[in-house]
This record gives C-alpha cells, structure tokens and sequence, in this order.
C-alpha cells in the first residue's frame, strides 16, 4: 500500500525558514516523480515544485529562488527547503507522486498526481 506522509511544518514569521519532509512507502520513491502542492483557505490547490526521477527540477515562479525541492532516494524521502517565508505562502502542503506521467508531474499538474499525502501545515506570521 502506497502512502506518503509529510512532516516539519509549523509557524513562523516572515522571513524565517522550514524544511518540509515526505516519507514515502510501499513503492520505491526514486522511480516516481514526486511533487508538492500548496493550498490555502479558500483557493484551488496549485503546484510548488516537482523533482523528476532523472533529479530534474520544476518551480512554480512564486517560489523560484526562495525554495528548493530535493529527494534522498536512499530514505526515500522528499524535502522541500523554503526559505524567505512570506505570509502569503501560508497553506497546507501536500507530497504528491506520480508514477506514469513524468511530464505532468514536472508541470506541476494536478491531475497527474497519482498519491497524494495527507499534509502538513504552514502558518506564517507577518
């Protein structure tokens, strides 16, 4: 049974720093594409940044240069490094795999996701 599990979010101020992780099991993380979404109260879920197989990365542009996406295929585990917080960057933030449509997944669409995490949350405080 596949599951991700995501973890290290929390609140902060602006400006301050968090690393999100996601677990995966029963699959092997390293032959998927794996992803993280975003979303906030109220507004659609949208695309964060994707890391292919091949180590190929996606950013959506309103995180470009403030978070990086990164996976350790040993552990099987993806992180997500955000620096620079902005209060509008408060959400609930999912991990999300895909393992057919690699290129979806770099494009950050949702529907190309196949499992998704429950998610961990993120406040940020101005």
């Amino acid at each position: 049974q596949v599951q991700l599990v995501e973890s290290g979010g929390g609140s902060v101020q602006a400006g301050g720093s968090l690393r999100l992780s996601c677990v995966a099991s029963g699959y092997t993380a390293s032959s998927y594409c794996m992803a993280w979404f975003r979303q906030a109260p109220g507004k659609e879920r949208e695309g964060v940044a994707a890391i292919n197989t091949d180590g190929r990365t996606t950013y959506s542009d309103f995180v470009k240069g403030r978070f990086t996406i990164s996976k350790d295929d040993a552990k099987n585990t993806l992180y997500l490094q955000m620096n620079s917080l902005k209060p509008e960057d408060s959400a609930m933030y999912y991990c999300a795999a895909a393992a057919f449509n690699g290129l979806g997944c770099r494009a950050l669409d949702y529907y190309a996701m196949e499992y998704w995490g429950k998610g961990t949350l993120v406040t940020i405080s101005s």
